[in-house]
């Protein structure tokens, strides 16, 4: 398992404020969930060595059937470094019956100060080979996009 799988872009918000969407629970159910999806944060403990256990649901099942059940992806993750407002490094395992998802994924989310806001640039390593390549990097860029909308409709409001 060494493949890499990547995917970037510029928010309008500062670091911090990017920084803090990725360690607020209500936060993290409203954008992580790509588009198709729902998520649902069962345990939550935002601190290094802390993490959380979040269910997916497919809104649509029939094309894209869950790792852990039809409709579901059951992952936990633990945070393994945080670094204020640069770095969120989280290991992420799937809960899956299928030996092609098992192990712990790296995902580690990089934050760097730009003038249109903040560069996040997502770097998901030891990806398990049953998560296929474009899905995933399409997955992260729909997390990347409603993480930007949360944030930046977060600053418009009063």
């Amino acid at each position: 398992m060494n493949r890499t799988d990547r995917a970037g872009r510029v928010i309008a918000a500062p670091p911090e404020t990017v920084y803090d969407a990725l360690l607020d629970r209500e936060s993290l159910e409203a954008w992580l969930p790509p588009d198709g999806m729902r998520g649902r944060v069962e345990r939550w403990d935002p601190r290094p060595g802390g993490g959380f256990r979040m269910v997916l649901t497919y809104l649509d099942s029939a094309d894209s059937p869950g790792k852990t059940s039809e409709a579901t992806d059951v992952v936990d993750v633990g945070f393994a470094e945080l670094v204020p407002p640069e770095r969120v490094v989280q290991r992420a395992v799937f809960e899956a019956d299928d030996p092609s998802y098992a192990g712990a994924m790296t995902m580690t989310w990089s934050l760097a100060a730009t003038d249109g806001g903040t560069e996040v640039t997502v770097t998901a390593t030891d990806v398990p080979p049953g998560i296929g390549q474009a899905d995933h990097e399409a997955g992260i860029a729909s997390s990347l996009a409603n993480l930007a909308s949360y944030v930046e409709g977060a600053a418009a409001r009063p």
